[in-house]
């Protein structure tokens, strides 16, 4: 179990320095998710093995609790 949560943090520094892809807009972490939520873009970004994949493709919009991508 303690090995799957380090694989899923990531560095504060780095979460410093990325925007969205789409509106170049800040992110928040949202830990219980291991995402990266664009507020501007209502997408989540989501996070593996501590590597934020910034792709809107693998985005899930927020609100959709069935965890389907974007499709952006």
């Amino acid at each position: 179990m303690r090995e799957e949560a380090d694989r899923n943090k990531v560095d504060v520094r780095l979460l410093e320095l990325l925007v969205c892809p789409l509106t170049k807009g800040p992110l928040t972490f949202d830990a219980g998710r291991c995402e990266l939520v664009s507020r501007m873009a209502k997408l989540a970004y989501p996070i593996r093995d501590g590597i934020p994949v910034m792709l809107p493709s693998e985005a899930r919009q927020i609100g959709d609790d069935t965890g389907k991508s974007a499709g952006v």
